[in-house]
């Protein structure tokens, strides 16, 4: 009886050390009795049933990091890009993200890659590529009912990068080149041909004012023959002098030029003014 009794002790002390659960701060942990939900432990000192009761579930309630890996998505006009993103989610309610779902993380990963092509998948390259706020904001309503379901919160959903694939960029590279070629040979016609508009202006205007210049020029002239033809009528002595004046101004031209080697001068240069006007 004795020895008996001393080995009930020993099982009890054991069973009782083995149904002492201390459940750290920042985690939750699942009970089952006879292979059912008994419960969930809160973090503390806890003592349960040894033989019926066990842990079966250790979730943490602290906010779980998501890392959704790179995929190729393909944009509405058949573009390849690449994505990947990161989302924040919370265990709200520990039986149903235990019993709910095999897996919650990964059902959550791939639940995100999933509704990340979609969206993309109804967008442009260019809407793609710069529509960050709107995929993220489309993204978290698109998996938070689900992740509620499973007893899940969606705190946040960020986009860590959206790129063109490697054969996509070089495509827009040289698109882009192309694009800037174009531009420098439509700036360059466009100012060869402003350079000829205004060359063109310059060459109007010049003839303009020669033409303004030569009319002047012309009326002055009419007024002079004018004046002279009135100051002769009587007298042709400022006739004689004004061409005898010209007479020798052109010999003396002649006789500077380098061509002139012999200048013939009239001998009666009275006489040959006079023939000129017609005069006694």
């Amino acid at each position: 009886m004795f020895e008996l009794s001393g080995i009930l002790v020993i099982v009890a002390v054991i069973l009782a050390f083995k149904g002492i659960r201390i459940v750290p701060q920042g985690e939750e942990w699942v009970v089952e009795r006879l292979g059912k939900f008994a419960g969930v432990l809160s973090p503390g000192l806890h003592v349960i049933n040894p033989l019926f009761t066990k842990v079966t579930y250790k979730v943490t309630t602290k906010d779980i990091i998501l890392d959704v890996p790179e995929q190729e998505v393909i944009t509405r006009d058949n573009a390849v890009i690449l994505a990947n993103a990161i989302a924040f989610i919370k265990v709200s309610n520990i039986e149903r993200a235990v019993y709910g779902i095999e897996n919650f993380r990964e059902a959550m990963r791939n639940m995100v890659q999933t509704s990340l092509r979609s969206i993309i998948g109804g967008m442009d390259l260019n809407q793609a590529l710069t529509s960050r706020d709107r995929i993220k904001a489309e993204l978290k309503i698109a998996i938070a009912d689900e992740a509620l379901d499973w007893g899940l919160t969606v705190k946040s959903v960020e986009i860590q990068d959206i790129k063109p694939s490697h054969n996509m960029q070089e495509a827009m590279e040289r698109q882009a080149a192309a694009e800037r070629e174009r531009v420098a040979v439509v700036t360059e016609a466009e100012g060869a041909k402003q350079s000829l508009i205004l060359n063109a202006e310059a060459r109007l205007e010049a003839a303009r004012k020669d033409a303004e210049a030569q009319m002047v020029a012309a009326k002055a002239s009419a007024e002079s023959i004018k004046f002279i033809t009135e100051a002769v009528k009587e007298n042709n002595a400022s006739a004689m002098f004004l061409l005898g004046d010209r007479y020798i101004t052109a010999l003396q031209k002649i006789s500077v030029s380098e061509n002139s080697k012999i200048v013939m001068m009239p001998g009666d240069l009275v006489g040959a003014v006079k023939s000129l006007v017609g005069g006694k």
